[in-house]
């Protein structure tokens, strides 16, 4: 290719790539690894299922300093009683990583 085309054509394809819109929902870390757990079993990100919506414990937990650490040991050991009587199972075959990174997917919801 030309050497003069291509000092043409370079600095337009960087500003036609700026415009690129991202999709509307980019699916994160944390979301796939729930995705492929049993999570969605028993919530869903919006409504109540079996347990609360995954936007509520956002909001329950929105400016708590343990929330992360709190939620953590919830997945990992199960729990029961803030949402009502029915227990959630532990999650022992999460990593711990895998945990925080659902924790921070909940938590960074609005």
């Amino acid at each position: 290719m030309n050497k003069r085309l291509t000092v043409l054509i370079a600095p337009l394809a960087l500003c036609a790539a700026a415009f690129i819109v991202p999709p509307a929902h980019a699916q994160s870390e944390g979301e796939s690894i729930a995705k492929g757990s049993d999570c969605f079993s028993c919530h869903s990100v919006d409504a109540k299922v079996v347990g609360p919506a995954f936007k509520d414990v956002a909001k329950k937990f929105a400016g708590d300093s343990s929330a992360e650490a709190t939620l953590v040991d919830a997945i990992d050991k199960g729990h029961s009683g803030t949402w009502g009587n029915i227990p959630m199972p532990p999650h022992p075959n999460l990593t711990p990583a895998q945990t925080k990174q659902i924790v921070q997917w909940i938590l960074g919801l609005k």
